[in-house]
Parts: structure tokens; C-alpha cells; sequence
């Protein structure tokens, strides 16, 4: 009695179970990079509410010249109530504003010498820093996921499921100079 074709069955059941490991190991991959998508979307979106909070404080702070500060003010809240599809450029307006406030000459000597303005500035230059820091979290995340689903089995076994594809976020997030 040959038994050969049992040793055929555990062999192909094997490989079926590999493939299978395999198989779960890239979707759990997969969730876990738009899981890390998700979670860098958020930390960008807190470093950019921080970020327009602190363009507003700096504004309504009474230290500016009104222009500046209505300047300043309506770009801030326009980055803070516009949708998601208006964002990126309501952001990049934001920075621009804050540049040509900030950066005009003898603006940081002046605000200094005026006893409040000093915390203000430390408040804004560490959430801009922080937002160029978000930024590219976040898009060093949706590049990794955008990889991983340009795989050919990915794209073969649907095992992105519904997960939109994620989408880069660029705006001008140069930091003014304080």
C-alpha cells in the first residue's frame, strides 16, 4: 500500500497555508500603513489649528499695526474654516501672511521690546515648525502607502478594501524667520 499521495496532500496544504500567512501579512501591513496615514492626517491637522490659533493671538495681541493684523487674522481663519478642498491653499496663504508680518524689518526687535510679544513669537515659530515637521510625517506616510498598494497582489486581492487611496498634502509651509 503506497501512501505517496498523502505526503502530495500535506505538501500542497502547506503551500496553500503559506500563501496564506503571506496573503494576511501584506493586508495587515496595508492597514497598518493607512492606519499610520490616519494618524499622521491628524497630528498635521492639530500642528495646523495650532499653527492658525497662534496667528490669531498674535493678531488680536494688540501689538501689530491694524493692516497686519487684519491680514493676519483673515488669513488664520480662513485656514481654520475652510473645507478639504480649499485647505491646501488656505494653508499656504496663512504662511504667506505670517512671512509678510513677521518678516519685515526690525518687526521681531519691535515686538520684543513690548514685554508680551515675546512669548507670541516663541508660541507661532514652534507651531510653524511643528506643522513643517507634521507635513512631512504625513506625506512619508502616504508615500509608503501608495507603494505598498502599487504591488501586484494588492492590486489583484482587493485587500485594500474601500480605503480611499491617500492623497499627498503640499502647501507652502516655509516658516517665517523669528
Amino acid at each position: 500500500m503506497s501512501y505517496d499521495w498523502i505526503i502530495d496532500v500535506l505538501f500542497w496544504i502547506a503551500v496553500a497555508f503559506l500563501i496564506a500567512v503571506y496573503v494576511s501579512w501584506r493586508a495587515t501591513r496595508l492597514d497598518r500603513l493607512h492606519v499610520r496615514v490616519e494618524t499622521a492626517r491628524a497630528a498635521l491637522d492639530a500642528a495646523l489649528v495650532r499653527r492658525a490659533a497662534a496667528a490669531l493671538e498674535l493678531a488680536a495681541s494688540r501689538l501689530l499695526d491694524p493692516a497686519a493684523s487684519l491680514v493676519l487674522a483673515t488669513a488664520a481663519h480662513e485656514a481654520r474654516t475652510a473645507d478639504a478642498d480649499n485647505r491646501e491653499f488656505a494653508e499656504s496663504d496663512l504662511s504667506r501672511a505670517l512671512r509678510a508680518v513677521v518678516d519685515q524689518p526690525e518687526f521681531v526687535g519691535t515686538l520684543t521690546a513690548r514685554g508680551a510679544g515675546e512669548a507670541v513669537l516663541d508660541e507661532l515659530s514652534s507651531s510653524a515648525a511643528k506643522v513643517a515637521y507634521a507635513r512631512r510625517f504625513y506625506n512619508d506616510a502616504v508615500a509608503q502607502a501608495r507603494i505598498a498598494r502599487r504591488k501586484p497582489l494588492i492590486r489583484i486581492l482587493p485587500l485594500a478594501g474601500r480605503a480611499p487611496l491617500p492623497d499627498f498634502f503640499e502647501i507652502d509651509d516655509d516658516p517665517p524667520g523669528i
